[in-house]
């Protein structure tokens, strides 16, 4: 007579797993107690050799000149995105309550800030930005900010900051 004992452990185990041998499910909202933006990022275009990361950050207002571009949230910005920068991928910005204008992926290039950020347009390009509308962030997660991050159509700083016309 067999005894079933081996198969009976097998099958406890199996039952056991719980689905612990399955990936994990990709976020789509933010989590519960999160204050701050999540959403989703496609990227589109080739990443340029010289990428030193992808970041996200929030603007409470439109940056009107150089000298307003260190006034986005959070400060100092989170860590980089995470490579490889290729399909979609969902993302958190933790930021405080508030009303943000302008939430941009900020791509940067391998190199080291001059001491008055004089260098940043070589160093800088906006990536991709929420189009939809300012976001509100209230408390909560605010989820669907959704866009594209394209290294094909990157955009210097100085493309929304043009150098003053001379007389």
């Amino acid at each position: 007579m067999r005894t079933h004992a081996p198969a009976a452990v097998a099958l406890a185990a199996a039952l056991a797993c719980n689905q612990g041998l399955e990936p994990a499910p990709v976020p789509t909202s933010c989590p519960v107690g999160f204050v701050g933006v999540c959403g989703t990022v496609t990227f589109r275009g080739t990443e340029p050799d010289s990428t030193d990361g992808v970041f996200i950050v929030g603007y409470p207002t439109f940056p009107q000149s150089r000298n307003d571009l260190l006034a986005f949230k959070p400060f100092p910005p989170p860590a980089s995105l995470p490579r490889p920068f290729t399909g979609a991928q969902f993302y958190t910005l933790r930021i405080p309550n508030g009303r943000y204008e302008w939430v941009v992926a900020v791509w940067k290039k391998v190199g080291t800030f001059a001491p008055n950020f004089g260098n940043a347009d070589s160093l800088l390009k906006e990536a991709g930005f929420y189009g939809s509308g300012a976001v509100v962030v209230n408390s909560t997660g605010t989820d669907a900010i959704d866009f594209v991050i394209d290294f094909n159509d990157m955009h210097p700083i100085s493309y929304y900051f043009p150098a003053p016309s001379q007389p």
